[in-house]
């Protein structure tokens, strides 16, 4: 498997065949790697080159580390391609998973300045505050946060949101949402964010703001998300 005649880098050998091995379902999430001294004296290599194959691993998702424990193959990472607009519950049925929701906070408050100016509606009329957990086969995937006009979107409850938003207000409401734009940054999660998504304090995250509209134009949703980087990734296709 190790070839140290090869123009590659032992390391990156080594890499790719921990990958091939989670790949071909021979190495499962939560299947712990023997020790890096295993596999130094196994393929006749450094420590040193061992353990940059296996960070190499975990900086890309395919790995994870306990301290005093040991390296661990980690959970795949759903990948959300950003063409067409869907639901986090559309999303997940698709991939054969069972999408969850555990609501945290839902009330009716007056629009702070920064809301009205997103949703175009005035200074203290009347959102949806609405804090969801959003899960995947139970797995804490996404906290949220929505504001929704309470005057555009009537008769929601806590029964609704624990469901499909998106599905009441074309379903019942017989509203068409039709676009939405989405701005992506990274960054770390707070001891909250922490707490809800069942990570580390400081664990990467991506934050995720979306402004959702209906066909004529009219704001319906403003959402912001913090996703867990180590279950999620985006991908985008491009045409030149």
């Amino acid at each position: 498997m190790i070839n140290k005649n090869s123009p590659i880098p032992i390391y990156y050998q080594l890499e790719e065949h921990i990958k091939e091995l989670i790949e071909k379902g021979e190495l499962l999430p939560g299947d712990a790697l023997p020790p890096e001294r295993e596999y130094a004296e196994k393929y006749k290599i450094s420590r040193m080159t061992v353990r940059q194959a296996f960070t190499q691993l975990v900086n890309e998702g395919y790995l994870y580390r306990l301290q005093g424990k040991g390296t661990f193959v980690a959970e795949r990472k759903i990948e959300q391609p950003l063409q067409g607009l869907t639901s986090f519950t559309e999303d997940m049925k698709t991939r054969g998973m069972i999408p969850g929701s555990q609501l945290i906070h839902f009330e009716i408050i007056p629009a702070s300045k920064q809301v009205a100016s997103q949703l175009s509606i005035s200074e203290f009329a009347p959102v949806y505050e609405i804090k969801r957990i959003r899960l995947a086969d139970g797995v804490p995937m996404a906290y949220e946060t929505n504001y929704i006009s309470a005057n555009l979107i009537k008769g929601l409850t806590e029964q609704i949101v624990n469901q499909s938003l998106y599905a009441y207000i074309e379903g019942q409401l017989h509203l068409k949402i039709d676009s939405a734009s989405q701005m992506i940054e990274s960054s770390i999660a707070n001891q909250n964010e922490a707490k809800l998504l069942k990570i580390s304090k400081g664990a990467p995250v991506m934050l995720i703001q979306r402004n959702t509209y209906l066909k004529d134009g009219t704001p319906v949703e403003l959402v912001k998300s913090v996703y867990r980087a180590d279950r999620y990734k985006f991908m985008i296709q491009m045409k030149r």
